[in-house]
C-alpha cells in the first residue's frame, strides 16, 4: 500500500470503476488501523507513573503492534499485485492446447495467491486481536474505548479477508490446496468472532455506569 498517499487520494482510488485497491486491500488496512489503536493506547500509557509497573510490557506490547501494523500495510498491497497477477493470467494466449493448459495452470496459481494473501492478513488479526486485549487490560484505562474500537476493526479486517479467502477458493473447487486453505480460514474466524466477543463485553462492564 502507497502509505504516502493522501486519504482522500485512498479513498478516491477505492471508489473508482478500478477494481483494485478493493475489499481485500481494504480489509487489511482495517487491520493495521486495529495496530494502530492499540500502539495509541500503549503510548498514552508509557511514561505515565501510574503505570509504571507494567511499562516494559507495555513497550513489548507497542513493538510487536508496530510491526503488526507494517505488514499488515504491506499485505494490503500484496493484495492489490495478487488480484493483477490474475487478471494477467486471464490475458494469456489460449489458441492451441498447450496455451490454453499454460493459462489454465497459472490461473489456478495465481488464484490460490490470490487466496492466500487474505488468510495472512486473518492469521495477523489472530495476533492483534489477543495485544490489543492485553493493552486493555493493564494499559491506560482511559483509553478502553479505544482498544475496543480496535477489536471491532479486527474483527472487520478478518471477516472481510475471510471474504476475499472464501470468493478464490471456491473458484478452484478441485484444489486441495484451496480447500485446506479455506478450512483453516473458517477455523480462525469463528475464534476471532467468539474472542472479540469476550473482550468487549469484558471492556463494557469497566465502561458502563452501574445502574441504579
Amino acid at each position: 500500500m502507497n502509505t504516502s498517499s493522501t486519504i482522500q487520494h485512498y479513498l478516491n482510488d477505492v471508489t473508482s470503476n478500478s477494481p483494485t485497491p478493493g475489499g481485500g486491500n481494504v480489509s487489511a488496512f482495517c487491520g493495521a488501523l486495529a495496530a494502530s489503536l492499540g500502539i495509541m493506547v500503549c503510548n498514552l500509557t508509557v511514561g505515565k507513573k501510574k503505570y509504571a509497573d507494567v511499562e516494559k510490557e507495555v513497550i513489548t506490547l507497542r513493538d510487536s503492534l508496530q510491526e503488526l501494523q507494517t505488514d499488515l500495510l504491506k499485505d494490503a498491497q500484496l493484495d492489490n499485485e495478487a488480484f493483477d497477477n490474475v487478471m494477467a493470467a486471464f490475458k494469456l494466449p489460449k489458441g492451441t492446447p498447450e496455451e490454453q493448459e499454460k493459462r489454465k495452470l497459472q490461473i489456478e496459481a495465481a488464484t490460490l495467491e490470490a487466496a492466500q494473501v487474505p488468510f495472512t492478513v486473518i492469521e495477523k488479526c489472530s495476533t492483534v486481536l489477543p495485544l490489543l486485549c492485553k493493552i486493555g487490560k493493564i494499559g491506560n484505562q482511559n483509553s478502553l474505548s479505544d482498544a475496543a474500537v480496535g477489536c471491532y476493526l479486527v474483527t472487520a479486517a478478518a471477516n472481510g479477508a475471510y471474504m476475499n479467502v472464501l470468493i478464490n477458493c471456491n473458484s478452484l473447487p478441485d484444489s486441495k490446496d484451496a480447500a485446506l486453505l479455506l478450512a483453516a480460514a473458517e477455523k480462525n474466524i469463528a475464534l476471532i468472532q467468539e474472542n472479540t466477543k469476550v473482550i468487549v463485553q469484558s471492556i463494557m462492564k469497566k465502561l458502563k455506569p452501574l445502574e441504579l
